[in-house]
C-alpha cells in the first residue's frame, strides 16, 4: 500500500505523462479524451480522485492509429516509452501505454510478467461494434474470449483460486501474437457504428456492448489539476453511464488504490523528500 506522500508522488508523475500526451496529440492534430476515472475525478474533484494511482485517455482507432505512429516521431523518448505488443513482445494487454522511464510500478500478482514495466498511463482504442443486435452479442463473446486469452499470463499466478490458476494455464498454451492479430483484424471495421468499445478490456458491469460513438467526437476541455484537457462534452450521459450517481464518493472502505503495488519506484530524485 502506498504511503499518501508516495500516491501523491505517484499522481504527479501521472499528470507529467499526461502533459506529454496532450503535447503530441496537439502537435499531429489528435483527438482524444480523458476517459473513465480520470474524467470522473475532473468533474467531481476538479483533478485525481483523491485515492486513484492511475490516468486513462481513450482515443477512436483511426486517431490512436495515428498517436502511435506520432509517439515514434514525437514522444519525448529520454523520459517516456510508448508500450504495446509491436514495441514490447511480452506485453499482453489489447491497448496501449505510456511508461515514464525509470520508474517502477509492478502491479501485484503479475511480478512474474516478462514486460517492460514502470508507471504507466493506459491509452484506450474505441472500436466499432456490429448495429445487428445478434452481431454484437457475438462480437462481445468473441471479445470476451480474446481478452481472457490475453490475460492468461497474468491469471496463471493470479488466478484466485487453484483451479482459476490451472484453466489459465491452459488458455495461456494459444500463442499470444495469434491472438493480437485476431484483434487487429477486428479493429479493422472502421464504419462509423451507434456504439464503440475496447476490444481487449471490459464494460461496466452490466453494460453489455459498448459507449455512444457521438461521445468520443463531440468533445470540449475541462480542468483537471490546474490544466486544461479534453473531455467529453456530454460528461454526465457518460458518468451516469458508467458510475450511476457519479457524485456520490464511496464509503471510506472502498476509498483505495485500484492497483496495488508490488514493486514501485519514483524517478532518481525527481520528488525529494
Amino acid at each position: 500500500m502506498l504511503s499518501d506522500k508516495e500516491l501523491r508522488n505517484l499522481q504527479a508523475v501521472l499528470l507529467e505523462m499526461l502533459l506529454e500526451i496532450d503535447r503530441v496529440c496537439k502537435k499531429n492534430g489528435i483527438n482524444y479524451n480523458l476517459f473513465m476515472g480520470t474524467m470522473l475525478g475532473a468533474v467531481r474533484h476538479g483533478g485525481f480522485i483523491p485515492w486513484d494511482d492511475d490516468l486513462d485517455v481513450a482515443m477512436l482507432r483511426s486517431e490512436y492509429e495515428r498517436f502511435r505512429e506520432a509517439c515514434r516521431r514525437d514522444l519525448d523518448q529520454s523520459r517516456f516509452f510508448y508500450q504495446d505488443h509491436t514495441t514490447d513482445p511480452h506485453y499482453r494487454w489489447g491497448y496501449a501505454r505510456i511508461r515514464r522511464k525509470d520508474t517502477e510500478f509492478v502491479r501485484l500478482g503479475q511480478e512474474h510478467m516478462k514486460m517492460r514495466t514502470g508507471i504507466f498511463l493506459d491509452i484506450f482504442p474505441m472500436d466499432s461494434t456490429p448495429d445487428f443486435a445478434p452481431l454484437r452479442a457475438l462480437h462481445c463473446f468473441y471479445c470476451f474470449v480474446l481478452r481472457k486469452l490475453l490475460y492468461a499470463e497474468a491469471g496463471r499466478k493470479s488466478g484466485g483460486t487453484a483451479a482459476l490458476r490451472a484453466w489459465y494455464t491452459l488458455l495461456n498454451v494459444a500463442p499470444h501474437m495469434w491472438v493480437f492479430r485476431r484483434l487487429e483484424k477486428l479493429s479493422r471495421t472502421r464504419k462509423k457504428t451507434d456504439l464503440v468499445r475496447i476490444l481487449a478490456f471490459p464494460l461496466p458491469r452490466g453494460r453489455t456492448f459498448g459507449y455512444l460513438w457521438k461521445w468520443f467526437e463531440d468533445l470540449e476541455d475541462i480542468k483537471f489539476e490546474g490544466y486544461m484537457f479534453p473531455s467529453i462534452k456530454d460528461y454526465d450521459g457518460f458518468l451516469k453511464f458508467n458510475y450511476g450517481d457519479y457524485m456520490q464518493l464511496p464509503p471510506p472502505e472502498e476509498r483505495m488504490c485500484c492497483h496495488p503495488a508490488a514493486k514501485f519506484k519514483l524517478p532518481p530524485a525527481a520528488y525529494p523528500e
